[in-house]
Parts: structure tokens; C-alpha cells; sequence
């Protein structure tokens, strides 16, 4: 793996292992970077709504703490010193969590979730929590309690969502790289907007648990950067199996930078005609069509593929992720943690509370979410859905015996602006259409950036691999990153 140089102080380009240079050199401290992040946080943030919470004691007691392992002569752990941001999902001991609404309003979590404990032992510093949609159910960041994020890359745009807080830290040079969640897109759609590498690993790779749930079937946690070699590193941090996550995964985890600069020639890559139909914007369709053009020049062999049940999947996630929402938020009550609005009974005070602390979309979901279980409903609704999920993760079955890893595009559009598809719930969920398919099917999937269109506006190519493939995933996207795709 070639060595990237050490970018001077004040760059925007740190990567991980140039931090580690820079730290065992002594060419600067990991406390003085932390208070390099903070002043850019300082000085960009308010334009840009990324960041809601700071976890400053905490950052730069993780910062003493490494400095004094150089000083000591100490091996440096391999995330030593990186600064790193956190999706508002999970939670962060100390530091307050609100999953982006005014019902978490004040709630600092005792404990730290999982994949933010290995990140903690693996020399991570918490810079602080990041906007995100409420409760992570949105696709521009525009339903948080707290305000939208504002895209870097065009500041009257979206940044994608749920995770738009985290894939805007990283874009905007805030962190170096960060975590986000991703239950229908939330991961690879804001990275995609954003113009950052972003993967969602397959379910159970990573534990879930401290993640402040949506949809117990679908949420993952993943990491943005801004190379696919940090991508990879994050990735052999927080995965495993978690005894504290019944639903994680007892499959080895191996080394995904030590094969990530490996030959891709002879990769079969699926082209599902499904992911080219009607409503994809025809920029994006040529950018998407001249990465896997230069895909092809690496000696990969694009294949088409047929995917049957992909115009399904969008009323298939909305009707199973509403339904797990519905009886996930139910917890929410102002009688064990966050917001209360008193009432005269008991009744009146969750009532009031729920009405007071939940925004729009999430009362339309959990109102969605409950017709689809209710009696009389059950059947035709949730149980009908959950058969067509498979029938749409069985298309992913049969494409993996044909091809080795499958090429779509990660959103139709570009960025769109600030309010402009809020009084249009269908046109917004419409915006997950490409990756709402690898969230129901468990596979793993990475959108990296593809060019831009319009002079600024990022573009996101999606690769999806089979379950527990993301090596493969990530040997295709660092040649990809190294053979200049993302600027196409």
C-alpha cells in the first residue's frame, strides 16, 4: 500500500495513517490537532448545522491519553489520535444523544454503544454528535428537531439523509472520518450527495447495540471518510461479533486493508436494467455509465442482470420499517428518559409528551407503522411485505451466482435544494429507490463518488456485494479511487 505524505497543519487532507506519521514524528501532537478539528467546527459549523453537541472533555482526554503513549514509548493503537464524529443515534457516554428530536432533548446516556467503545479502544477522538433526520427516518436531514445540515458542496442543497450530519462533517473537512447509520440508504445516499466514500456493511457485521433503534430488521452502522483505505480501516475496527447484539454476526472478521489494493480483472459487475429506468436523472445516468466504462478499462466485465421485484422495494421498506418503528418508539413515553409534558392522567401525559416531542414524519410513520400491524391489516400489509422481501433478496441470491459484485447508481438525482420535496412525502422516499433493495436483502453496499454534474453537485456510484464480501467491495472501490473515478 503506497504511503500518502503527511499533509501540513491545517490541511484538509489528513487520512488516518498520515495522523500516525505525524503523531510518531512528533510533527504535531493529537492534541493539538483535536484543537485544530475544533476551530474548523468553530468556524464552519454554523454555516453548515453539522455537528449538534460537542464532546470537548472528553476529546481531549482521549487526545492526553495518546500523547502520552508516544511520550511513553508506548505502540499506538490503529485508529490512534483520528478525529472522528458520531451520528446522533448512538449512544455516547457523557455526551448528550437526541437522535435529532426534541423528545431526547437533554438525555446523556450512561453507556457507550458498541461500535463507539471499539472506536474508543482503537485511539478514535469523539469530536461530538451530529445532525441527523429524527430518529434517523428522512432522506435530506430536513427533519431534524434541530435544523437541516446545510451540503458543503452547495450550501442551499440537501446533504442526504438520515446521516447528513456525519457525511457533511467529513466532506467539509469537520472530522476525518465518522459514523453514521443506514436503514433504507441513510449511509451510502448522503454520501453520495455529499461526494465521500460511505458504506453500509451487511447486517450483523457490525453491532447495533447503543444504536437508538428505527428498525430492528434493517439498521447497520458504517463509516464515511474521504479515502476507501479509511473507510476500510474504520470498518476492521467496529466489526464482530457483539455477545451484548443477538443479532450480530459470528463471522471472521479479516484484515480489509491488507487485500484492498488487490487485482480487480475478471470481476463480473451486474448491470440491473431495473436501477436505469424512468426517473433517473440523465447527468447522473452518464456519470454512473462512465464509472463502470472505466471500470471496464481495469479489465472488470460488466454483465446484465435481471432484478424482477426491484419496483417493490420501495412500498415493501415502507410498510416494514414503519411497522418495527412503530413498536420501536413506543418506549418513548416522558415517563424513563427526555421530554414530559404533564397531564392530568397518565394517558393525557403520553399523549401530550408524544405530541410535543415528535416531529411530522416520525408521527407518520409510527401512524403508518401501526395501521400495517393492526388487526384485520396484518396480513395484507406487513405479511404480504415481508414475503416480497424475500422474493427481493432471492433476485440478489441469483445475480451473486452470475456476477461478483453489482454496479447501480446510489441516488436518481443530484443534491436537491432545501425544501423542496418536504410537502411531498412520496417524491422523498422516492429517493432511496436505489438502495432501499440492499437494506431489505442484508447485503453490503459502498457509494463512492462518481464526478460531479451541474459544476459542484457530487455524484454516487453504488457497489453492492454479497453478505460478508466487503473485502471484495473494497478492492473494487480503491481501484476505482486510485484509477481517478471519483473525478470523473
Amino acid at each position: 500500500m503506497s504511503a500518502s505524505p503527511t499533509p501540513p497543519a491545517g490541511s484538509n487532507n489528513w487520512t488516518i495513517a498520515g495522523i500516525r506519521r505525524a503523531l510518531e514524528s512528533r510533527q504535531i501532537s493529537a492534541r493539538e490537532l483535536t484543537n485544530e478539528y475544533y476551530a474548523r467546527i468553530e468556524r464552519e459549523n454554523p454555516r453548515l448545522n453539522a455537528f449538534l453537541a460537542l464532546s470537548t472533555e472528553r476529546a481531549f482526554a482521549q487526545a492526553d491519553a495518546i500523547d502520552a503513549k508516544i511520550i511513553g514509548g508506548e505502540p499506538l493503537p490503529p485508529l490512534a489520535g483520528v478525529p472522528t464524529a458520531l451520528k446522533d443515534v448512538l449512544n455516547t457516554r457523557g455526551t448528550e444523544t437526541t437522535a435529532g428530536s426534541r423528545i431526547l432533548k437533554g438525555y446523556v446516556p450512561p453507556y457507550d454503544a458498541t461500535a463507539i467503545e471499539r472506536l474508543d479502544r482503537a485511539g478514535a477522538i469523539f469530536l461530538g454528535k451530529t445532525n441527523c433526520d429524527e430518529f434517523a427516518m428522512g432522506s435530506s436531514n430536513e427533519n431534524s428537531a434541530f435544523g437541516p445540515v446545510h451540503n458543503p458542496a452547495a450550501l442551499d442543497r440537501v446533504p442526504g439523509g438520515s446521516s447528513g450530519g456525519s457525511a457533511a462533517a467529513v466532506a467539509a473537512g469537520l472530522a476525518v472520518v465518522s459514523l453514521g447509520t443506514d436503514t433504507g440508504g441513510s449511509i451510502r445516499q448522503p454520501g453520495a450527495l455529499c461526494g465521500v466514500p460511505a458504506m453500509m456493511p451487511t447486517y450483523g457485521r457490525v453491532s447495533r447495540y447503543g444504536l437508538i433503534a428505527f428498525a430492528s430488521s434493517l439498521d447497520r452502522i458504517g463509516p464515511f471518510a474521504r479515502t476507501v483505505e479509511d473507510v476500510a480501516r474504520v470498518m476492521e475496527v467496529i466489526s464482530g461479533r457483539d455477545p451484548l447484539d443477538a443479532t450480530s454476526a459470528d463471522h471472521p472478521v479479516p484484515s480489509y486493508t491488507a487485500g484492498i489494493n488487490g487485482s480487480i480483472k475478471g470481476l463480473r459487475l451486474g448491470i440491473p436494467a431495473e436501477y436505469y429506468a424512468e426517473g433517473l436523472d440523465s447527468a447522473v445516468r452518464q456519470k454512473v455509465e462512465a464509472g463502470t466504462a472505466r471500470l471496464k478499462e481495469l479489465g472488470c466485465v460488466p454483465t446484465p442482470i435481471a432484478m424482477p421485484h426491484t419496483p417493490y422495494a420501495i412500498p415493501v421498506y415502507y410498510l416494514v420499517a414503519t411497522a418495527e418503528a412503530s413498536s420501536n418508539l413506543a418506549r418513548f413515553d416522558g415517563v424513563r428518559y427526555g421530554l414530559r409534558v404533564p397531564g392530568t392522567t397518565l394517558g393525557e401525559m403520553y399523549r401530550k409528551t408524544r405530541g410535543a416531542g415528535f416531529g411530522a414524519e416520525v408521527k407518520r410513520r409510527i401512524m403508518l407503522g401501526t395501521y400495517a400491524l393492526s388487526a384485520g391489516y396484518y396480513d395484507a400489509y406487513y405479511l404480504k411485505a415481508q414475503k416480497v422481501r424475500t422474493l427481493i433478496k432471492s433476485d440478489f441470491d441469483r445475480a451473486f451466482q452470475q456476477v461478483d459484485l453489482i454496479l447501480t447508481p446510489t441516488s436518481p438525482v443530484p443534491a436537491f435544494k432545501l425544501g423542496e420535496r418536504t410537502d411531498d412525502p412520496l417524491a422523498m422516499y422516492l429517493a432511496d429507490i436505489y438502495t432501499v433493495t440492499g437494506s431489505l436483502a442484508g447485503v453490503t453496499a459502498i457509494s463512492l463518488p462518481c464526478g460531479k454534474v451541474g459544476g459542484s453537485l457530487p455524484v454516487g456510484l453504488q457497489v453492492i456485494g454479497p453478505h460478508f464480501e466487503e473485502g471484495r467491495v473494497l478492492r473494487l472501490a480503491r481501484a476505482f479511487e486510485a484509477a481517478g473515478g471519483f473525478d470523473l
